[in-house]
C-alpha cells in the first residue's frame, strides 16, 4: 500500500481482528471511506516481557517483568479488588464450576472433533483456498514454504487427552488438551461499499449486516459471545434459527460448550472445519482468521435458490467482553 493510505491499530484483545472488521464496516457506512483492509495479527512465540518504569529514577531493588503472550499485566489495584485478576485458564475453570454440567469428557471429545475436522479440512485442501502460503528463509538453501496450520493433530486421542493433567487448577478440568493453542498468525479481509464493488465489476461475496460487543463479569470472560450474540440478533431483527453457519472462537472447549449450549448453537453447523483448540488462537488474528473461514465455507454451502442465507462469528475477549457479526451470503 502506498504511504499515503492511513491505518490503525485497533485492541479488543482476542477479538482485535473481528473488531476491526467492524470498524472498518462502520466507516464505510458513514461515508468515511470505500475500501478497507481489516484483519489482525499476532506472534505469541516473540511476544516480550515488559517491565514498569521504577519510581523514583534512581531506586533499588527488583521489579516484575510481565509476559505479554497472554493474560493480565499492570494490573489496577482497585479493578484487582473489585474483579479479580483470575488466568484465562482460571476463568474457563470458573465457567466449569458455574454450571456444573460440563464434565471433562465432554470437553477432551469437543476437542477431539475439533482436531478430527481440521485434520479433515487441511486433507482435502478446504484451507488451501484461504491461505497464503508463507516464505521462510533457509540459510543456503531454497525457502521453505510454510502452507498449513501445523497445530492440528492428527494423532489426537481421547486416551491421551484423558492423561493429561489439569493445568490450570488442582482437582480442575481445563487441560492443555482441550484449550486453545499458543499460536502466530494473521488474516485480512476487504471490504468495500457497494457502490465501489459496482464499480470495480467486482462481486461480493458477504455484506455486513451488524455487529455487537457485550461486557461480562472478567471471572467468567468466555460466556461474552452469549451476550454479544443475542445483541447481534436482535438488532438484524433475526433468530439463531435463521443462522446458517457459525464460527465460534474455542478459547477452551468448556466455554465454547457453554456458549453453544446457552444459545441452542446445533454443532453440524459450528466451527465445522474446527476451532481454536485445533487450529490454535493467536489473539489478534482470530476474529479476521473466523471471518475469512466463515466466507470460504459460505461459499461452499450456500443455497442454490435465492434466499437469505446468514452467517456468524463470535468471540470471548479477556478480562469480560464478547463480540459478534452477522454477515448475509452475496455470492453466486
Amino acid at each position: 500500500l502506498p504511504a499515503t493510505v492511513p491505518g490503525v491499530t485497533v485492541n479488543r484483545l482476542c477479538a482485535s481482528g473481528l473488531c476491526a472488521i467492524n470498524a472498518a464496516a462502520r466507516a464505510i457506512k458513514v461515508g468515511e471511506g470505500d475500501v478497507y483492509v481489516g484483519g489482525g495479527v499476532e506472534s505469541m512465540t516473540r511476544a516480550p516481557y515488559v517491565m514498569a518504569k521504577t519510581y523514583p529514577e534512581w531506586s533499588f531493588g527488583n521489579v516484575t517483568a510481565f509476559d505479554t503472550t497472554i493474560g493480565w499485566r499492570f494490573p489496577n489495584p482497585r479493578m484487582k479488588e473489585k474483579y479479580g485478576i483470575d488466568s484465562m485458564g482460571e476463568t474457563a475453570e470458573n465457567i466449569y464450576e458455574l454450571t456444573r454440567t460440563i464434565s471433562r469428557e465432554e470437553q477432551d471429545r469437543f476437542s477431539l472433533e475439533s482436531h478430527r475436522r481440521a485434520v479433515a479440512a487441511i486433507e482435502s485442501g478446504k484451507f488451501a483456498e484461504e491461505i497464503v502460503p508463507v516464505p521462510v528463509p533457509q540459510r543456503g538453501k531454497d525457502p521453505l514454504w510454510v502452507s498449513r496450520d501445523e497445530h492440528p493433530r492428527a494423532d489426537a486421542s481421547l486416551e491421551a487427552m484423558g492423561k493429561l493433567k489439569p493445568a490450570f487448577r488442582a482437582g480442575g478440568t481445563v487441560t492443555a488438551g482441550n484449550s486453545s493453542g499458543i499460536n502466530d498468525g494473521a488474516a485480512a479481509v476487504l471490504l468495500m461499499s457497494d457502490r465501489k464493488a459496482r464499480e470495480l465489476g467486482l462481486k461480493p461475496l458477504v455484506r455486513v449486516v451488524c455487529s455487537a460487543a457485550a461486557g461480562v463479569e472478567p471471572r467468567v470472560m468466555g460466556l461474552g459471545p452469549i451476550h454479544a450474540t443475542r445483541k447481534a440478533l436482535a438488532r438484524a431483527g433475526l433468530t439463531l434459527e435463521q443462522i446458517g453457519l457459525i464460527e465460534l472462537n474455542e478459547a477452551f472447549a468448556v466455554q465454547a460448550l457453554a456458549v453453544m449450549k446457552e444459545l441452542g448453537m446445533r454443532h453440524e453447523i459450528t466451527n465445522v472445519n474446527g476451532g481454536a483448540v485445533a487450529l490454535g488462537h493467536p489473539l489478534g488474528c482470530s476474529g479476521a482468521r473466523l471471518m475469512t473461514t466463515l466466507v470460504h465455507e459460505m461459499r461452499r454451502r450456500a443455497p442454490k435458490e435465492k434466499r437469505p442465507y446468514y452467517g456468524l462469528v463470535t468471540l470471548c475477549v479477556g478480562v469480560g467482553q464478547g463480540e459478534a457479526t452477522i454477515v448475509e451470503w452475496m455470492g453466486d
